[in-house]
């Protein structure tokens, strides 16, 4: 994904796709500091969805309250809002994989019955 106004420092390609909701009524103020010559902020709406790319170690801070007199009420690892596609095919697997316990589950109850 470019972000072509501050895009992530040169010489890193191990970055990763976030996704950060404000699931509240606030408007909130996303930024990340941490990350050596690279500024991230954004402004994020009550119920939007920001999608980004950054680093691993990347800390997303979230702001709230009045412009003015904004304060820091969340850090959150970027690891945690990460979506890239291997976490969703192995999130994928795992459901497929515990759909196929269940019915294995269903059919061994269903074949202890007719046999008692």
């Amino acid at each position: 994904m470019a972000q072509i106004l501050d895009a992530i420092p040169n010489n890193e390609n191990d970055s990763i796709l976030c996704c950060y909701v404000n699931a509240t009524s606030q408007i909130q103020v996303a930024r990340i500091t941490n990350i050596e010559n690279w500024y991230f902020e954004r402004v994020v709406f009550p119920g939007q969805r920001l999608m980004f790319e950054t680093l691993p170690e990347a800390l997303l801070e979230i702001h709230s309250g009045m412009m003015a007199s904004a304060i820091l009420s969340d850090t959150i690892p970027c690891k945690r809002l990460c979506i890239s596609e291997e976490k969703m095919e192995e999130k994928n697997e795992d459901e497929d994989s515990s759909l196929y316990n269940k019915r294995k589950e269903d059919e061994l109850q269903k074949l202890e019955v007719v046999l008692t």
